[in-house]
């Protein structure tokens, strides 16, 4: 009986072993488990033409013609599925769009990030590096994410129209550039009564046609 006890023994311990090895065979990378972070935004069973840039890899042309129609052959990457017209399992395609660089999309294809860090009301207007990224369902060449220098855009939440019927009526006393948050030019306006009516006429012209804004450098809304 004792022959046979320890034969199970050693077989037990055979078994730890090779377990032991399984394990830190796949710790160490022989056999990765991980979904590709790409799969999240790939369709399951969709068209193969209307993946996302990110789940496929395409064999571009960088000589095609600007502004012409061009097609290129595309696989799509591992552990993505997708089919064709006749909803047939496909790995390889050919995908029509138009020759152009990703940063001369129109706007309306990449997003960008805005600054509020910047003067919008300036002359001449002032710009910022923006990063852009381009949509998911978008096709172009080059890099898919760029920067492209944009005017400041953003807003405070001062109104034109309200900035004008203050210079008009009020401006004599600062009205409009105490609401614009310009205190100073204000208090100038206050004390000199409009500089003698010189300088309110010469604000209504200014916040008029909009060289005179908010003290943030905002847009009027």
């Amino acid at each position: 009986m004792a022959a046979p006890v320890v034969q199970l023994r050693a077989l037990c311990r055979l078994c730890r072993v090779v377990l032991f090895l399984s394990q830190f065979y796949i710790l160490s990378g022989g056999e990765s488990t991980d979904i590709p972070p790409y799969v999240m935004k790939c369709p399951s069973n969709g068209l193969c033409s209307r993946l996302p840039a990110d789940c496929i890899d395409c064999k571009t042309n960088f000589s095609c013609v600007y502004g012409k129609p061009v097609t290129f052959d595309c696989t799509v990457k591992p552990s993505v599925t997708c089919v064709d017209p006749d909803f047939k399992s496909q790995k390889s395609f050919v995908l029509n769009m138009t020759c152009r660089f990703c940063w001369q999309l129109p706007e309306a294809d990449y997003e960008c990030f805005s600054s509020s860090n910047c003067r919008a009301v300036s002359c001449p207007r002032q710009r910022y590096a923006a990063n852009c990224t381009v949509r998911d369902h978008i096709h172009c060449l080059g890099n898919r994410t760029f920067l492209k220098m944009l005017y400041c855009n953003w807003t405070g939440g001062y109104k034109w129209s309200t900035a004008l019927a203050l210079s008009i009526t009020l401006g004599g006393f600062g009205a409009d550039r105490f609401y614009l948050g310009q205190w100073r030019e204000g208090l100038g306006k206050l004390f000199s009564f409009g500089g003698l009516g010189i300088w309110t006429l010469i604000d209504v012209l200014l916040i008029g046609v909009g060289y005179v804004g908010p003290a943030d450098g905002s847009l009027y809304i």
